[in-house]
Formats: C-alpha cells, sequence, structure tokens
C-alpha cells in the first residue's frame, strides 16, 4: 500500500513538471495540457482515482494548495500597478461581478435546465476568471497598455471573491428559511470581510516584524512564511469556512507593498512550490471525473458555453469600462479573455461534494460542467490569445528595444544608430545633471538609481527587451542584471565589465554576462570617451564579419551588435551571434585605429 501511494504520488509529480515544460515548449497552455493528462489517467484508464487515493485527506490538501496559490498571486500585486486602473478594477470586482453572476445563472438556468439554486451556485463561481490560467497567457502575449495590471488584478482578487460567493450561495440552500438565510448571508459577510482582512493583515504585519527584528534566521524565512500561510488560512476558516482564501490573498498583497523587508526570496519560493501544486491539482480534479459525467452534457451545455463568452464577458466589461481612457481595442480583447481555472475547478468539486453530504440531489452535474467550461474557455481565450493581440496590435511578443543604466558618449551614440532602426532605447541614470543635458539633446530618459523600486515602478518598458547595466558601479551593475534577468531573462541581460583586472572583479555567480567580451572595461571607455566611436558595418558577401575583424586590431575593437532584419543580437562573454548577409555590424573602435 505504502510502495503505491509513493509510485502514485511521483506520477502526479513528475508528470506535472513535464506536462509544464511540453506546454513551455510548444507555447500551449499548460493548464488544458494538465487537464487532458488527468483525464487520461482517471476516467480513460482507471490509473488513478484520487478520492480513494487520498481518501479524507483530498479535499484539505486541495483547499491548502489553492491558499498557497492565492497568496502567490498577492505577492504579485503592486499597488502602483492598480492607481493607474483603480477605476476599473474597482468595477469588474463590483458591478462586473453582479453581471457575471446574474447573467450566469439566468444562462445556466435556461439553456442547462439546472435547478435555480444549482445555477445560482454555478454563477457564483463563475465569478472567478482564473489567474493561474490569465498570468501565464499574459507571459506569452506581453500585451501593451493597460491590459496587464487589469487582468492581473480582476483575476487575483475575483478568486476569493467567487469563493465567498458560493459559499453565500451554499448556506443559503441549506437555510431553514428566508430569515435564516438572511441572517447567515449578513455574518458571512462580516466574517469574511472583517475578521478574516483582520487576520490576513495581522499574519503578515508578525512576520515582517520577526523577519525585521532577525528573529527569524534566513534560512527559515521561506519555511515560516509557509507556515505562517497556513495559520492564517486555517484560523480564518475556523471563524468561517472557505474565508481563508481571502485572508491569505490579503497577507500577500500586503507583503508585497510593504518596504520593510525584501520578500523576493519569498515570491521566488513560492512561485516554484505554486507551478509543482498548480500542476498537480489539475491532474488529481481532472482523475476524479467519470465518463458517466461526460453523458450530463449535451447541447444546452454547449450553448450555455457560447452565451458566456460572446453575452456574458462582453457586457462585463462594457458596463465596467464605461466611461474609462481604454480603447476600444483594449475593450475587446478584455472582452474575449476570462479563462477559468484552478479556484473554479476546487471550489465546484468541494460545494458538490459538501451538497451531496447534506443529501441533496443532482448537484454532480456542476462538477464536469466546470470543467467543460475550464476546458473550452482555455481552448478559446489560450489559443486565441496571440493572434488576437497582433490583430489589434496590442501586443510585442519579441521586444527589441535596450534598457541603458547609466548615461555616457559610449552609450548615447548606441541610442542614436538603434533609433535609426525603430529600436527603442531607454536611458536611467542617477545623474539629474546627464538626464537633463541627454533631454535637451532628444534622448529618452528616466531620472533615478536603476536600483531603486521606485524607478523601477516609474519607467515603461513597453517594447524593451533587454538590458544592459553600463556604470561604474560594479555593485550597481550586479545587482541591476540579476533583478532585470527575472523581466527579459538571462540571456537578454548584459553588463560593462568595471575593472582591467579580471580577478578583482565580481565573481560569475554573483553577475550576469559582460557585454561585447570580458576585455571590454568601464575604465577605459571612462578614459578614452571622447575618442571612441561606435561604427556601423553592413556584412555582404565580399565584407564578412571575419574581414572586419582583421581590418581592425582585435585589441582595439569591440562588436557590440548586431541588427539582423527587426532583431537586435548583442555581443557577449558567452560568444558572437552568427551575422548573415545585409545585418548591421555595430562595433566600438577607437578613433586612431581606423584607416
Amino acid at each position: 500500500m505504502t510502495e503505491h501511494l509513493l509510485i502514485g504520488l511521483a506520477v502526479i509529480i513528475v508528470a506535472g513538471i513535464f506536462v509544464q515544460w511540453i506546454s513551455w515548449y510548444f507555447k500551449l497552455p499548460s493548464i488544458l495540457l494538465l487537464l487532458l493528462f488527468g483525464v487520461l489517467i482517471g476516467p480513460i484508464t482507471g490509473l488513478l482515482n484520487p478520492d480513494e487515493f487520498f481518501g479524507d485527506l483530498l479535499f484539505p490538501f486541495v483547499s491548502i494548495s489553492v491558499a498557497i496559490i492565492l497568496f502567490e498571486g498577492g505577492l504579485s500585486l503592486k499597488l502602483s500597478e492598480l492607481k493607474p486602473v483603480f477605476g476599473i478594477v474597482r468595477n469588474l470586482i463590483t458591478i462586473g461581478t453582479i453581471i457575471t453572476w446574474s447573467l450566469s445563472t439566468a444562462a445556466a438556468y435556461y439553456f442547462i435546465d439546472l435547478q435555480f439554486i444549482y445555477a445560482l451556485l454555478l454563477g457564483a463561481i463563475l465569478v472567478v476568471t482564473g489567474p493561474t490560467v490569465i498570468i501565464p497567457i499574459l507571459r506569452l502575449v506581453k500585451p501593451k497598455g493597460q491590459i496587464n495590471s487589469i487582468l492581473k488584478w480582476e483575476g487575483i482578487v475575483n478568486d476569493p471573491i467567487g469563493a465567498i460567493l458560493a459559499l453565500l450561495v451554499f448556506d443559503i440552500i441549506i437555510a431553514a428559511g428566508v430569515a435564516e438565510a438572511t441572517y447567515t448571508a449578513f455574518l458571512i459577510a462580516i466574517k469574511t470581510f472583517v475578521i478574516s482582512s483582520l487576520i490576513g493583515v495581522l499574519g503578515a504585519y508578525i512576520l515582517v516584524y520577526f523577519i525585521k527584528r532577525d528573529y527569524i534566521p534566513d534560512y527559515l524565512q521561506n519555511p515560516a512564511t509557509l507556515a505562517t500561510l497556513v495559520l492564517v488560512f486555517a484560523s480564518s476558516n475556523v471563524i468561517q469556512s472557505e474565508s481563508g482564501l481571502f485572508a491569505v490573498t490579503l497577507m500577500g498583497i500586503y507583503l508585497a507593498n510593504q518596504k520593510q523587508i525584501l520578500i523576493e526570496h519569498i515570491i521566488e519560493f513560492k512561485e516554484n512550490l505554486g507551478i509543482l501544486l498548480l500542476s498537480s491539482l489539475f491532474i488529481v480534479l481532472a482523475a476524479r471525473l467519470k465518463i458517466s459525467d461526460m453523458e450530463l452534457l449535451n447541447l444546452g451545455t454547449f450553448q450555455f458555453i457560447i452565451v458566456l463568452i460572446i453575452v456574458i464577458r462582453p457586457a462585463t466589461i462594457f458596463f465596467s469600462t464605461l466611461g474609462s481612457n481604454l480603447t476600444w481595442q483594449e475593450k475587446l480583447y478584455l472582452s474575449l479573455m476570462a479563462p477559468r481555472g484552478i479556484v473554479a475547478a476546487a471550489v465546484a468539486s468541494i460545494f458538490t461534494l459538501e451538497l451531496a453530504i447534506h443529501g441533496y440531489e443532482g448537484a454532480d452535474v456542476l462538477v464536469p460542467i466546470m470543467f467543460f467550461v475550464i476546458i473550452s474557455t482555455i481552448l478559446v481565450y489560450g489559443l486565441g490569445a496571440i493572434p488576437l493581440a497582433k490583430v489589434l496590435k496590442l501586443s510585442d511578443l519579441d521586444p527589441q528595444g535596450l534598457l541603458i543604466a547609466g548615461i555616457n558618449n559610449v552609450g548615447m551614440q548606441i541610442y542614436k544608430i538603434l533609433e535609426e532602426h525603430k529600436i527603442r532605447v531607454l536611458f536611467v541614470d542617477n545623474s539629474w545633471e546627464k538626464v537633463t543635458i541627454a533631454r535637451q539633446q532628444g534622448y529618452e530618459t528616466s531620472f533615478g538609481s536603476i536600483v531603486s523600486e521606485k524607478t523601477i515602478e516609474q519607467i515603461s518598458l513597453e517594447g524593451i527587451g533587454k538590458f544592459i547595466s553600463f556604470t561604474p558601479n560594479k555593485g550597481v551593475n550586479s545587482f541591476a542584471a540579476i533583478y532585470f534577468a527575472k523581466i527579459f531573462g538571462n540571456g537578454n541581460v548584459f553588463q560593462i565589465n568595471t575593472t582591467p583586472n579580471l580577478e578583482q572583479d565580481i565573481s560569475k555567480g554573483m553577475r550576469k554576462d559582460f557585454l561585447s567580451s570580458q576585455y571590454l572595461n568601464y575604465p577605459d571607455i571612462e578614459k578614452y570617451d571622447q575618442t571612441l566611436i561606435v561604427k556601423t558595418n553592413k556584412i555582404t558577401s565580399e565584407f564578412s564579419y571575419e574581414n572586419f575583424m582583421e581590418k581592425y586590431n582585435s585589441n582595439l575593437v569591440h562588436p557590440l551588435f548586431i541588427i539582423s532584419g527587426n532583431k537586435l543580437k548583442v555581443f557577449s562573454e558567452k560568444g558572437e551571434p552568427k551575422s548573415e548577409k545585409d545585418d548591421l555590424l555595430i562595433s566600438l573602435i577607437f578613433e586612431n585605429n581606423e584607416e
């Protein structure tokens, strides 16, 4: 029996991560593949029966896992992102919630022929918009403007709201009469939005206090955060069932926006844990389906899905964005982006089981309907997200723009060349004099330290996909490069070597790749600032990159970039990007070395 459990857990975990990798490699929605794999090993082959496998631990495991996933989502919500879109997000979680709930209830009652109380419950669950699906889609789409912030805030905040609404409906269903139902609804609202909020904020405050005072050593900070999260979730749920999701989301938001301690290591830990749990959860919940459940789906279910996508979501966006400054393209894109995810699946499964325990028949249809909604919305929204963004010109899937930390003569020459080829360049510098002079000359600049959180929050990265730290401070260069590697990826982040003596520079593990090569260093650039030229050469069949390097003394020329079509390729200590005919080679050359 023990070996059976061990093998089962190993299959779920390994398969979940493998499916995540497959989805990344083929650029497909990971959750769709996870669901298909769960159906394969569950109802189709019978290899996994989660109810027998996990027993009574199944739903506690699901609940805690969902709490961790929502907490991780809360950690990604910055209030600075909310300010420009506050009115829209506020409308989406108030007006939008009411519209989605009421219209989904009516559609479920009419098309699926559900009992009204079950239609009301399904409508409440459908308020959620699945950040576990939306955020991976947004990473692929890289939308311009305010779309990213709106969808992220709506998805993460609406998840606990949908769960609370479902709880509200469930308690009304099992209530004895109107008076009891009214009292129950009022009590749930007070417990959730007041007590759960206090528990979530208090848990975050205590954690911050203990870490700030060094009462928790570094190696225990991640485990202590996880323990606090579980305690907050359980405490809130004891006071009011299913309210823990709201508490942990607030806890995550509080931690993300406080300024007293650094939480990057906590975020990274929770992201890794979240991916593991998310992968396992979708497989497990999909495996609970039965072949007989599919027979409950009919033409009315398909009609319900169509109405959900082409009527209910657009109506929600239309009324929630009235009077906003969004363009019609942005509104249309928001109208066609509302996939459902793990919270919808988990909440539907939990309340269906609870209704069965209380003797209510017919509720078992909610789970297959919800999974059908999840699969359908992921197919429609997930596969259509990138093509739609391209058509509406709302996405830059492979941004080639360059963010440069530090302003100097070489950087300004690079700026002019890239600007001629319609590649955006943005300077960031903490010298007001340099920034002022550069602005007067027409360069796009931002004033502030590149390692300042305030500066990073203020700069617009639209159209930018690469970063070079070009300052004389090796610590700043390394810290900034490591930070922006999380945004642009390791292969798109570079820093200048700050010393002629390589042995005195920062070790490779504490920095990112050097620009051009390890022999190009800032002291030389600063020393020979006025005698350096950033030169362009077109690669032809008669004049190759090798011919160029032969023409100039290799010690006095440093290739920097290649512009190939609309792509910017960067030379680094890792090696030289491949050059082809008609590519433009951009190099740094000493003026007295020209022939």
